[in-house]
């Protein structure tokens, strides 16, 4: 029995099954390679979900976690940390906003943007505006208040999920007037729809949800957990238009595979949650803020940011020729930046196709239920995305085969 089998082992035991993961464990990785625990190899081509921006072991980023592990790891929020208030400043600095809240994960961020929502306009006696618009197909998050504006039912079944929270059709600006109303706290959007199916915004839909929101009085919020921090060659997704929500929540590739979520508002909800009423023991912690730091250093010396444009323009043009070779199998190709989806027909199924990628030696991941996701590390090479697209188009043949034989 392989040291790999031995581990499967246990964690069949062991491990609670809530997961499906593929029956691989992973050991070591370099750049957007993954390293098995028999030594084999793989290129990573989803980045943990879009969390590993700067790839696997980078050194630069492994060296300010070491150096910051060696001198504060932890204090509390009873007291200020050094790293933390730097990077509140730099993230501010970066977008425009004027506060920053820490905490450690895209779901608690999202969580922490709807008890802000609510507790601002609790505070200005308008108890009554608590509804939020939020759009079929999302995805914000397993706790309760995120999977409550999570748009996909099967998130939220059996759960006893609480309610005032209204999913109206992503992209449809009349749904969203429809739905709107004066006890509306906020309307909250992913820049681009990842797990429901990387669906990117329609042109122009932010900007009328600006409007609409503040025509209605109501907050904007926009939730660039997997969009943020260079994902779709901006540093946010939604400087595409050029709009202002709110407040924004953060996490994914912010951390590049340490645990770390933030919510940036603007000044006119600094005073929306005031001391005692939110909080997370871990949020803003000195190592998961050095980590952070780290991560926006090696994207301005690294370029990360724009290369992360034209790298996925070229992936999106590598995919549109699968498109075209194989057009029994793949209907369309969308996304922004290294966040991009190859769309399948009917008939079939994305995760049942993973599985046959990965025995080529390539990681890719599920969006929705017909769509091959690529998140890759920013740090990915042309050559990289060619090998990863390469595998795929052997898979593709034979599916693209018998789907003829079939017909």
């Amino acid at each position: 029995m392989s040291r790999q089998d031995e581990l499967l082992e246990i964690a069949k035991r062991r491990l609670y099954g809530n997961y499906r993961p593929a029956p691989v464990v992973f050991a070591r990785g370099k750049g957007c390679e993954l390293f098995d625990a028999d030594g084999h190899r793989y290129l990573d081509l989803c980045a943990g979900v879009a969390v590993c921006s700067v790839g696997h072991a980078h050194p630069t980023y492994v060296k300010a976690i070491a150096e910051q592990a060696g001198r504060l790891m932890h204090v509390s929020n009873y007291f200020y940390n050094e790293p933390n208030i730097l990077l509140a400043e730099e993230l501010c600095r970066r977008t425009g906003f004027s506060r920053a809240f820490f905490c450690n994960s895209g779901g608690e961020a999202n969580e922490a943007l709807l008890k802000l929502t609510r507790r601002h306009f609790y505070g200005q006696g308008q108890t009554g505006r608590a509804r939020i618009i939020a759009f079929d197909n999302a995805f914000h998050g397993r706790t309760l208040g995120a999977v409550s504006m999570t748009g996909t039912p099967k998130y939220r079944e059996g759960f006893g999920v609480p309610g005032n929270v209204t999913h109206v059709p992503y992209g449809d600006l009349a749904a969203v007037k429809k739905a709107m109303g004066p006890d509306v706290a906020a309307v909250i959007a992913e820049a681009v729809q990842g797990e429901g199916g990387v669906f990117p915004a329609p042109a122009g839909f932010f900007s009328s949800l600006r409007a609409l929101c503040d025509e209605h009085g109501a907050l904007f919020l926009v939730d660039e957990v997997q969009t943020g921090i260079g994902r779709t060659g901006r540093f946010l997704a939604i400087e595409k238009e050029g709009v202002m929500p709110d407040a924004i929540a953060l996490a994914k590739g912010l951390g590049g595979g340490f645990p770390i979520g933030a919510i940036l508002t603007t000044e006119k909800l600094a005073g929306a949650l005031p001391p005692g009423t939110h909080g997370s023991t871990f949020g803003g912690n000195a190592l998961a803020s050095a980590a952070a730091l780290s991560v926006l250093s090696i994207l301005d010396e690294e370029k990360l940011v724009e290369g992360a444009r034209t790298k996925g323009a070229g992936l999106v043009a590598k995919l549109e020729e699968l498109v075209r070779v194989f057009p029994r199998v793949c209907e369309s190709v969308r996304g922004e930046g290294l966040l991009v989806g190859l769309v399948l027909h009917e008939g079939f199924v994305a995760r049942d196709i993973l599985p046959l990628v990965q025995r080529e030696g390539v990681l890719i991941i599920a969006a929705g239920d017909r769509v091959l996701r690529f998140a890759p590390p920013l740090v990915v090479t042309e050559a990289e995305l060619a090998e990863g697209v390469s595998a795929l188009r052997g898979v593709l043949a034979k599916l693209d085969e018998g789907r003829r034989g079939a017909a």
